[in-house]
């Protein structure tokens, strides 16, 4: 794989929920299947990235109540 490419697990689990913002339904699969992915800090980085940019992602949808 070329490297320029290569995203982290993390990085690519923040792609995928920034996609999937728009659906509740759809954002909670996305993260529950990307926590289960993650390391331990991996996973404190995610949901840390998820609190911080749940302000922006909360005016689509109204699931801030899931964090």
């Amino acid at each position: 794989m070329n490297k320029k490419f290569a995203l982290s697990m993390v990085e690519y689990s923040k792609f995928i929920l920034t996609k999937m913002s728009f659906s509740r339904t759809l954002f909670r699969k996305e993260y529950t299947k990307a926590i289960q992915n993650l390391n331990v800090e991996e996973r404190i980085q995610l949901k840390n990235w998820v609190r911080m940019e749940w302000r922006t992602i909360s005016t689509k949808t109204e699931c801030h109540e899931m964090f």
